[in-house]
């Protein structure tokens, strides 16, 4: 390693998966390189906020307003089309210029990317001679995505040996891309029991316990999905995660007021990995880093509304591995989850599943793998 030459984890903040997915990394690399200069960056808030605007938020708006058209900008994008590439990258470098100088001012000795706009800017510096460091590359879905692949790169993480495969198939060699799983946050690499984790969030102790997850863009609204969680016949208690949004929760708050049944209304917390401990299954959309974390604590997910496109290719994993259920309509959500309640060994089923694909060593993986580049 060089001294005083900084490492650089590059993200951008289009969903917060990216953002959650550079968190894990960053301290996985300090852990393994203490002395060494460790710094995160969203490229967006460099290319300034004009950009960051049409870029994060265009993402944002589109899979709350527009979620079909999500789907079909996916699937457009993951095939070769003549000319599209060049305008898109044409269009980027015009706000990315900013973003681009930063990135050379730092001098790094490695970057790791989490976000493929970083890759793609990073790419573009080495092959214009403006950068002399290895990059890496952290993909932050079950299934993989042509735009992911940004030469020179010299290794890339995948969250499993299918994304993994499908990635050289777009030209990285085989011993370049490594399947090491998705980097989740230190908290979830504590694991607390689940009696453990009750008692310390004041839950009860022996109801079940089901964790909305409702902080999530989507199309349907986190107070429909609570209202038929808190008129569904099972027996449980229910937190739900409101996010950053003020409204949303008290919102939430209201309906958890007049419950006949104990509701725990969350504001945006970092420690959600107690509240996924202490709980029985989730429910919410397949994002990326959801669905890794939820895997680390052994907590099946009821999946709803998956947005189209990466979404639905997350929940089609976890459907093929037995560690989740889809609800295909709001109004069938109370019904189905009072289903897994009512039958403890086929929600006991679902929860092996997902705690054997759980990969809580991912963020350390890609930290070793990234270092080696340079020692």
């Amino acid at each position: 390693m060089k001294p005083g030459r900084p490492i650089l984890i590059l993200t951008a903040s289009a969903g917060a998966g990216h953002t959650i997915a550079a968190q894990g990394v960053l301290a996985a690399v300090r852990a393994r390189a203490p002395h060494v200069q460790v710094e995160t960056h969203d490229v967006l808030d460099s290319a300034g906020p004009f950009f960051k605007k049409l870029y994060g938020g265009g993402y944002v708006n589109l899979i709350r307003y527009f979620p079909t058209g999500m789907g079909w900008l996916y699937d457009y994008s993951d095939r070769p089309v003549a000319g599209f590439d060049r305008l898109r990258v044409a269009a980027q470098n015009l706000f990315v210029a900013r973003t681009a100088r930063y990135i050379v001012s730092r001098n790094p000795q490695l970057i790791i990317n989490t976000h493929f706009l970083a890759a793609e800017i990073v790419s573009g510096l080495r092959r214009k001679r403006r950068l002399d460091c290895p990059q890496t590359t952290v993909t932050t879905d079950f299934e993989t995505h042509r735009m992911w692949v940004n030469e020179p790169t010299e290794r890339y993480f995948t969250a499993t040996e299918l994304g993994r495969f499908y990635l050289t198939t777009w030209g990285p060699a085989p011993e370049r891309v490594f399947a090491t799983g998705i980097p989740v946050r230190p908290g979830f690499l504590k694991p607390l029991g689940k009696e453990e984790a009750r008692a310390k969030l004041g839950l009860h102790e022996r109801l079940p316990c089901v964790l909305l997850l409702g902080g999530a863009r989507g199309i349907n609204a986190p107070d429909t999905l609570l209202r038929q969680l808190i008129e569904m016949e099972a027996e449980a208690q229910i937190a739900v995660v409101g996010g950053r949004d003020e409204a949303l929760r008290h919102r939430l708050l209201r309906l958890a007021a007049s419950a006949r049944r104990p509701v725990c209304v969350l504001p945006y917390t970092d420690q959600i990995h107690e509240w996924m401990f202490a709980a029985d299954l989730a429910v919410g959309k397949p994002g990326g880093l959801t669905v890794a974390e939820v895997l680390v604590c052994g907590l099946p997910l009821v999946i709803i509304s998956p947005i189209p496109g990466q979404e639905t290719r997350n929940s089609d994993y976890l459907l093929e591995n037995g560690a989740a259920i889809r609800v295909s309509h709001p109004r069938l959500l109370g019904y189905r989850v009072s289903q897994l309640l009512n039958d403890p060994a086929a929600l006991q089923r679902l929860q092996d599943s997902s705690r054997r694909l759980g990969r809580p060593e991912a963020a350390d993986d890609i930290a070793r793998l990234s270092l080696d580049l340079i020692t």
